[in-house]
């Protein structure tokens, strides 16, 4: 019997989740397809119960339900538990289990490649969806010094709660503080393709910042352009978005993929 699966998320029309795991289901010969599922709040459970009744094999989860669908699940597990954000839900001994693979990802993706994490001033805009694994990635990756700044407060104090040595800075201060740190990044959907962007642009970043963009629709969002341009070091989403699908896959179908030139080359091709 064929296997679905799907991404619900709100907006959700950009993802490319379907062209990877479609290219990896065929590569590997599985009998399974992936699409794009457009929800609002009162799907959930409808679409869980699906899972539930093996009508979809699994899920991936975006903005806006990332904590969500929680409460639609019987157990999250692991990072999943510690951030308090699913991104991955799938059935396991007849029970929905949410699970996080974006904390996996961040790492794959970026972490691992930067030098003395530990003494940098990090910085992340956002304190939404992913914002949690964002930080969870960091602090595993031994970032002792981590702010956060969201354009409503009352969602970073819920971050603390989680994230007891988190530091709060106020929205109105990000022009001016964004100089005083050694990595940024930018957790909200500023930026996204056909979306809003940020109102100023990021002149007197320090001159080795690292700038990291969970947006990977467009590949180079206004900000990262505009450091780039100015020889600062920059990355898009695309690469956590490939890891994180790729921890996705593994759950699903206990396959590791692999993520060859012919598959970055596809997903190039659809952001150009």
């Amino acid at each position: 019997m064929k296997k679905k699966f799907g991404i619900i998320g709100n907006p959700i029309k950009h993802s490319l989740s379907p062209v990877l795991h479609n290219y990896w289901f065929n590569k590997y010969g599985l009998d399974a397809t992936y699409s794009i599922i457009e929800s609002e709040d009162k799907d959930l459970k409808n679409i869980i119960n699906k899972i539930r009744n093996r009508e979809l094999t699994g899920i991936n989860v975006t903005l806006p339900f990332k904590q969500k669908i929680i409460n639609q699940t019987d157990k999250i597990i692991n990072d999943a538990e510690l951030t308090g954000s699913v991104n991955t839900v799938l059935l396991e001994n007849n029970k929905i289990i949410g699970e996080n693979t974006d904390v996996f990802g961040l790492q794959a993706a970026y972490l691992k490649e930067l030098d003395n994490c530990s003494s940098k001033n990090t910085l992340v805009i956002g304190a939404g969806g992913v914002s949690p694994s964002i930080i969870l990635s960091l602090q595993k990756s031994g970032v002792k010094k981590i702010s956060v700044t969201n354009r409503t407060n009352e969602k970073c104090i819920f971050l603390k709660k989680k994230f007891k040595h988190l530091n709060i800075l106020p929205w109105n201060s990000l022009e001016d503080e964004i100089r005083n740190f050694d990595i940024i990044i930018n957790a909200t959907s500023l930026g996204l393709k056909n979306g809003d962007d940020f109102n100023f642009n990021f002149s007197g970043t320090k001159s080795n910042i690292i700038y990291i963009d969970t947006i990977y629709n467009p590949l180079e969002t206004k900000t990262y352009k505009f450091l780039k341009d100015e020889g600062k070091k920059v990355f898009n989403g695309l690469d956590m978005f490939i890891y994180q699908g790729q921890k996705s896959f593994y759950l699903w179908n206990k396959i590791n993929p692999e993520i060859d030139d012919k598959l970055l080359d596809l997903l190039n091709s659809k952001l150009k």
